[in-house]
């Protein structure tokens, strides 16, 4: 098995485009040479016996993925820092993850101030201050293998990549140096990536996505990557011109921020071929190719690496593919562990009894999850009983296609009936006056969850119509009885994560209770989603008794 760093010495040597930000550009010699001399510097800077574990706290600029680098050439581990993190939460990801050297800039110091992050003050290094250039200089003329810190194999720990905290504090989930060159080199494979190729990378680089699909492919294939210090819709295409851009790599709602730019006669005039990604949506991705002229290309792979969907070509429209190869994937019941039934398609290829199919995702095979750092509890409990649980919903059609229903949280039970969020996000996505959509479970006062909608309007949300609204979901032949939205909350913008995810853990603590416009559909006023009314004071007291009567209020906010 390859190892990264075996990687990054077959760029030693090349002088071809590697490297580009603003209107900087290195070869990948250069890169290659940048990180030999940081592994070189590391090596003199840690102490005996100090864990080689490397923060890193950097927006998207040449620094990091040089440091990725060099930590490979030393048997070192990039910890990738959450930029957005505050305060304690900030100094508990530093500490938990044993940093012995911090690499930040100046914009994000004052972000430490008054932190104990355990990290000593002169292992804090300032890429744009003018004392770095100086640490580096005796290290000039370092060569990739003259400085390591440890043993460099293909099982050595690469990366230490945080989870979302959605359900307590993030995991940091391990990566090793041969399960990144061979995801690397499976992508190559996959999207032909070759030195002709610019990969654009404007996904933070502290998120697993960014370097595994995007920067470790890169490497592997020859390409140059660019860099956006942070993602700008505005921004995107006149940076793809301005690099000659050919790939990306999406999560979250970043599709939605640019198809929400206003749209150009010169849209299509880009060199740009492919985007890969996840949670973009059916429909957004047809506008997206349609606007465009970009095929985005929807993936699975969880973040710890035990399981993966390949995009299948023939893959029905909203499903992502088939397992990939080495997996023995399944959809189960997360209680049981029983298999579920598969769901059927109608001759539009939309799905028929879905919530019979839906249940969470399992590799019952030798999967690559590598564990979490210091937390062997949540370890086991993604791979009990022998299998690897990947905490997200799907459904598996009859011809073997497996389609995302949302991950484990976003579960709804609905009059006894299981639904997934994503099912119903992908029909509410064909709303046409809703920029976009997600969709929660809310307690039931009595029994189960009810549906919330949160819609962003693209005139605003004093423009909602509801007869419109229920007469739209009137017209959805694959919206079941139990699937249309009790309540529909109307935000200005939708709330997301750091990763531009929706943030769908404030959106479920929130619920109705918010300052946004929220309609609802009445539970004694006929069948649910046939008429919607203003949700104001008086029904949210009203509401609020029952949940009391029925010793469930608890349930709110959780």
């Amino acid at each position: 098995m390859e190892t990264v760093a075996e990687l990054v010495r077959d760029r030693w040597g090349d002088h071809g485009t590697g490297l580009m930000f603003k209107d900087e550009v290195l070869t990948h010699h250069q890169v290659a040479a940048a990180a030999a001399a940081r592994a070189a510097l590391l090596s003199d800077l840690l102490p005996p016996g100090a864990r080689p574990h490397i923060g890193v706290l950097l927006d998207n600029v040449p620094d990091y993925p040089m440091w990725l680098a060099a930590a490979a050439l030393a048997g070192a581990t990039v910890v990738g820092i959450n930029t957005t993190r505050r305060g304690p939460e900030l100094a508990r990801d530093i500490r938990h993850t044993e940093c012995s050297v911090l690499i930040t800039e100046r914009s994000r110091l004052p972000l430490l101030d008054g932190l104990d992050t355990a990290v000593p003050r002169d292992r804090v290094l300032v890429v744009d201050a003018p004392s770095y250039g100086a640490l580096l200089a005796p290290y000039a003329g370092a060569e990739p293998g003259d400085a390591t810190v440890g043993p460099v194999g293909p099982g050595t720990r690469m990366l230490l990549s945080f989870t979302s905290g959605s359900t307590g504090a993030p995991k940091a989930a391990i990566c090793s140096q041969g399960r990144l060159a061979t995801a690397a080199h499976s992508l190559v494979r996959h999207f032909r990536v070759g030195p002709k190729d610019v990969h654009y990378i404007c996904m933070p680089m502290f998120h697993g996505n960014a370097v595994v699909a995007d920067w470790a492919p890169a490497l592997a294939g020859g390409a140059a990557v660019a860099l956006r210090r942070t993602f700008s819709a505005s921004g995107f295409l006149p940076d793809v011109r301005a690099f000659g851009a050919t790939y990306f790599t999406y999560v979250g709602r970043a599709v939605q921020y640019l198809l929400a730019t206003p749209e150009r006669p010169d849209d299509r005039d880009h060199p740009l071929r492919i985007g890969f990604g996840t949670e973009a949506g059916a429909v957004d991705a047809a506008r997206f190719t349609a606007r465009f002229g970009v095929r985005l290309v929807e993936g699975y792979g969880s973040s710890e690496g035990g399981a993966a969907i390949q995009h299948s070509p023939d893959a029905p429209p909203g499903a992502i593919g088939r397992a990939a190869p080495g997996d023995d994937l399944a959809v189960v019941d997360p209680e049981t562990g029983v298999e579920r039934p598969r769901a059927h398609l109608d001759a539009d290829g939309r799905l028929l009894g879905g919530h019979e199919a839906i249940g969470e995702l399992v590799n019952r095979g030798p999967n690559p999850f590598e564990g979490y750092w210091r937390n062997e509890e949540a370890a086991a409990a993604r791979t009990r009983n022998g299998w690897y649980w990947t905490g997200d919903l799907f459904i598996r059609d009859t011809e073997g296609f497996f389609h995302f229903a949302g991950r484990a949280d976003d579960r709804l039970r609905v009059d006894s009936e299981n639904l997934g969020a994503a099912m119903i996000e992908n029909i509410l996505a064909r709303y046409a006056p809703a920029d976009s959509a997600a969709v929660c479970a809310v307690p039931d006062p009595v029994a189960g969850d009810q549906v919330i909608a949160v819609l962003v309007l693209r005139d605003g949300p004093g423009s909602f119509d509801p007869g419109d609204f229920a007469a739209f979901l009137a017209a959805q032949p694959d919206l079941g009885t139990k699937m249309a939205p009790r309540f529909v909350r109307l935000p200005a913008a939708m709330p997301v994560t750091a990763t531009n995810k929706i943030h769908r853990a404030m959106l479920r603590r929130e619920g109705f209770r918010c300052d946004d416009p929220v309609w609802w559909s009445p539970m004694d006023a006929g069948p649910c989603g046939s008429a919607y009314r203003t949700f104001g004071q008086e029904d949210l007291e009203a509401l609020l008794g029952r949940y009391r009567a029925q010793g469930r209020e608890e349930l709110l906010g959780r």
